[in-house]
């Protein structure tokens, strides 16, 4: 049985080790390293996984390490393992905006690392992740992987680094971008006169039936669209005035603004160690 081991365990560490659990992974082979008693304390009665405050004994033996830890403090938890974790092990980083060059090293120019760019919906088992892999992983090393974020969601491999920053702006910040769209219908719903409670529930169904249509219809979305806009109807004239206001460039120039910033971020935490 194969140890896996989590650097940290916060909101991404508890969500991936919850479905882990649930799709066959077993408690025996995790550990999680935490600073916080209470964090730890918690970890063991939801999942009866094993923990510690010690990152060395946490990655002694494991061979998948999973550093969940904040970006601002990659470089130095990463660099304080280097000796301690198996030149064989798999590493895997969840921290936006650390690049695959900083993290090699700090670990060693040989280390398996893999970069993952989850999004907060794996906390509900409807994720979606980004991967990229440098040239020291394997095949075996990637099925593994993907089992872990499959058991989250959904995980993508992406042929160069650069492109998390893409998977950043689609999937990373996505989930906001809905939530702004669903804040906007609940508010514009009450404003025409449906009570709070109506305009909420009604806003929220309706996108998880879009997206419940979307992922089980053979047609893509452009053409769901069209097939919901009846010439002439109400969702026309809605989509209209969408168009006219270049629905689509805003979107185009949001997430282009995420990318920037993800590129921003990589350059200074770069800069910093």
């Amino acid at each position: 049985m194969s140890k896996i081991a989590f650097i940290g365990g916060g909101n991404m560490a508890s969500c991936m080790i919850g479905g882990m659990l649930a799709n066959g992974f077993q408690a025996q082979q995790i550990c999680v390293a935490n600073p916080g008693q209470e964090k730890r304390d918690s970890l063991e009665q939801a999942y009866g996984v094993a923990t510690t405050p010690d990152n060395h004994i946490a990655v002694a033996g494991a061979e998948v390490i999973v550093l969940a830890v904040k970006p601002q403090v990659m470089g130095a938890v990463a660099q304080e393992l280097t000796g301690s974790i198996d030149a064989d092990a798999l590493v895997v980083s969840v921290a936006a905006g650390v690049q695959l060059a900083d993290l090699q090293h700090w670990l060693g120019g040989d280390q398996a690392i893999v970069r993952a760019m989850p999004n907060t919906p794996s906390m509900v088992r409807y994720g979606a992740a980004g991967l990229f892999a440098n040239n020291h992983v394997n095949t075996i090393q990637k099925h593994s992987i993907e089992a872990m974020f499959n058991a989250i969601g959904i995980c993508c491999w992406v042929e160069n680094e650069a492109l998390i920053d893409a998977v950043i702006a689609v999937s990373g910040s996505g989930p906001a971008y809905f939530f702004l769209m669903m804040e906007a219908m609940q508010r514009v719903g009450q404003e025409l006169g449906l009570p709070e409670e109506t305009a909420l529930q009604l806003t929220i169904q309706t996108a998880l039936g879009a997206a419940q249509m979307a992922i089980s219809s053979e047609l893509d979305t452009s053409q769901l669209r069209r097939q919901v806009t009846s010439p002439g109807g109400t969702t026309a004239a809605a989509i209209a005035a969408f168009q006219e206001r270049d629905i689509e460039g805003s979107f185009r120039q949001a997430m282009q603004a995420a990318v920037n910033r993800a590129r921003a971020m990589a350059s200074e935490f770069s800069d910093q160690n």
